[in-house]
């Protein structure tokens, strides 16, 4: 607020005596004061938002706040904490990358940033960080788990078994997750499409609340005619799902977000998937179709959370989790039996060796009577991993990590079989991995030994010197661009990968100080068991005064916002910036020649600041960067003043350079 006592002030003085502008100013100083003590602070407004678990709303404002030279712990924090919590693992590695680096972070968030680190599928970076956070501790007990994670995560990407996931035609922007067969279709949860109300939206999303959703299933495990559940189902007014049935699909068994009473006060110590507790409910169908409800015997939402239930093959067991009192960790997988009367037994933990200090979650039964479920407690690839464990009851086998890419180094959960052979599974699972339509997609899979080996054995080298590269990351995507495997070049710079038949796939190869090369293979038409191959040639990067185009970012004409391409482009400029820590660039903009001098210069200009503001709200310390506008002094073409020139050509000359000023 602008300070009252200057400016208009001294022209009253010399208007009035002496005592009158005393009293006045009094006046006026009570007031400003009064006003002061009743607008929030930006800080204060952004605080508010996070403790009352609206991330998406928070982190405008946090993003204000940190836009200085010497930003507060405490304000990083929040914002990279605001982002994991919306799961935006990308975002989130950004700004924690500037957390740990502060000058007081403490070795706690080291564990964090390891833990978004193997979230983005950075594993080797992950264990730098949590090796870093026991050397400074020397509490390696507590990452223990993790580091294993790390170790076998690196194995099993690059040995994947033989799963084939699709993603599924329902999926959206949006969540969908947690499918639930029954005959021919399907029920699950998802996150309708723009909430009409304000109280009908989630404020850590910012999207609506979670409801029921109905699908057609084809033999093929395809997914069609996505539609809200009717009737009762969906009648709750808060988050919705996951469901469960019994044999007949006259039972369901739907876990609800309780909504709290006026007055009530929420837990304070929230778990990953809680903002309010959960409590399990009971539908039963009528004869007219309609549905009744009726809360689980031992809910207690006042204490904790109760819900994710599934059902033991005979419909005699009802598995479930809670964190109720007695458990192991976060939350544990617990049982009910049947009893004579139908009523469910009370709660029996279902066991030490399938629940962990972590958080169990998604329990499944499948037809060959094993468990599926997640956890975060056990040595996995990222948040929640996939584990099967076989037995009943609170009896069970050491769980099995069903290895990539079933897990992934996002959440993998809602694991459900709808075929179990002996040679070919199928079935469905939930995942937030990078690749997919939304944050949590449906993906359909099958299992199925292939009859070809088809390999792609590549080499990785220096353009320059063509000296061979050992450890350089090598990643095969397929032809969606989703992960199917990644290693790193031995010590001799060779690596080998298995292929199916008729896919295409893009082969990369990544090193520290090299730019990146890809090549891409193919497999359509080949019949029979064969052997490709590809060389990767990586050129060494960042050398003082080097200049390198942003190629196909442009903006509009006299414009000079980031469009949705140019931002695509800039987050790779985000990503060198952040894995490069000690790079400093100047990002100079250009314009085409039509307009004045003047006017082209000063345009050009808020074009290579909007960029910059840009990689500063993405996590960059502006200070690393220099904005700089040269106008249409250096353009790529003969389209200068005067010149007849095509809109394409023009174009050419809307672009942003990069200059390395130091590394």
């Amino acid at each position: 607020m602008k300070d009252r006592r200057s400016g208009t002030w001294v022209k009253i003085y010399s208007m009035v005596a002496l005592g009158l502008v005393t009293l006045l100013t009094l006046v006026m100083l009570m007031l400003s004061r009064a006003c002061a003590q009743e607008q929030p602070s930006l800080r204060d407004r952004a605080e508010q938002l996070y403790r009352q678990y609206e991330y998406a709303n928070a982190i405008p404002l946090y993003t204000k706040l940190v836009d200085t030279k010497r930003p507060r712990l405490n304000d990083l924090e929040r914002l990279a904490d605001s982002y994991l919590k919306l799961n935006d693992y990308e975002s989130a590695e950004n700004w924690y990358a500037r957390v740990v680096a502060h000058g007081e972070s403490p070795a706690e968030n080291r564990i964090v940033y390891g833990e978004v680190l193997k979230a983005n599928g950075k594993y080797a970076e992950a264990r730098n960080q949590l090796e870093a956070y026991a050397s400074e501790t020397g509490d390696g007990d507590r990452v223990a788990v993790q580091l294993a994670g790390c170790d076998s995560a690196l194995v099993w990407m690059a040995d994947p078994t033989v799963h084939k996931l699709r993603n599924e035609g329902v999926n959206t922007l949006r969540a969908e997750f947690a499918v639930f067969p029954m005959d021919g279709s399907v029920y699950y949860a998802a996150e309708p499409e723009g909430a009409m109300r304000r109280t009908d939206t989630y404020g850590w999303t910012g999207n609506s609340f979670l409801r029921i959703y109905t699908a057609d299933r084809s033999d093929d495990n395809t997914l069609t005619n996505p539609a809200l559940a009717v009737g009762e189902i969906n009648a709750a007014s808060y988050h919705l799902g996951p469901v469960a049935a019994d044999a007949t699909g006259n039972t369901l068994f739907i876990t609800r977000t309780y909504p709290g009473r006026e007055g009530e006060r929420t837990r304070e110590d929230r778990q990953k998937f809680l903002t309010r507790n959960l409590e399990l409910y009971c539908y039963t169908r009528n004869i007219d179709g309609t549905w009744s409800a009726e809360p689980f015997a031992y809910n207690n939402v006042q204490e904790y959370s109760l819900g994710h239930a599934a059902l033991s093959q005979d419909g005699n067991i009802l598995y479930y989790v809670s964190d109720m009192p007695g458990g192991q960790g976060g939350t544990d997988i617990w049982f009910s039996e049947k009893q004579t009367d139908g009523s469910w037994g009370a709660p029996i933990n279902a066991g030490e060796r399938i629940n962990s200090g972590g958080n169990e979650l998604f329990p499944n039964i499948g037809p060959d009577h094993s468990l599926y479920y997640s956890s975060d407690g056990f040595a996995g690839m990222g948040g929640l991993d996939v584990f099967q464990s076989t037995g009943s009851r609170g009896q069970w086998t050491e769980p099995r990590n069903l290895r990539y890419p079933v897990n992934s180094s996002g959440d993998d959960f809602a694991y459900v079989l709808t075929l179990d052979g002996e040679e070919s599974l199928a079935g469905y699972l939930s995942s937030n991995r990078k690749g997919g339509q939304g944050n949590d997609d449906i993906y359909s899979f099958t299992y199925e030994k292939p009859k070809i080996i088809i390999i792609l054995r590549g080499t990785t080298s220096d353009k320059q010197t063509g000296d061979r590269i050992a450890a350089a990351a090598v990643t095969l995507f397929d032809g969606r661009r989703e992960i199917v495997a990644r290693k790193s070049s031995d010590g001799s710079g060779t690596f080998e990968f298995v292929l199916d038949r008729n896919q295409t796939y893009t082969v990369l190869g990544q090193k520290e100080g090299y730019h990146a090369d890809s090549a891409s293979v193919s497999t359509i038409g080949i019949s029979k068991s064969d052997t490709l191959e590809a060389a990767l040639l990586l050129e060494p990067v960042f050398k003082v005064g080097d200049t390198f185009e942003l190629e196909n970012i442009y903006y509009d004409f006299d414009k000079h916002n980031i469009r949705p391409d140019a931002a695509a482009i800039l987050d790779e400029l985000v990503r060198t910036m952040r894995d490069n820590p000690t790079l400093k660039i100047e990002l100079s903009s250009h314009t085409d020649s039509r307009g004045s001098d003047t006017y082209n210069m000063a345009l050009s200009q808020r074009r290579a600041q909007a960029a910059v503001d840009y990689l500063v709200s993405r996590g960059i310390a502006r200070e690393r960067m220099e904005a700089k506008g040269y106008g249409e002094t250096r353009l790529v073409n003969d389209c200068g003043n005067g010149v007849t020139c095509s809109r394409e050509a023009h174009q050419a000359n809307r672009r942003t350079e990069v200059t390395v000023l130091a590394y």
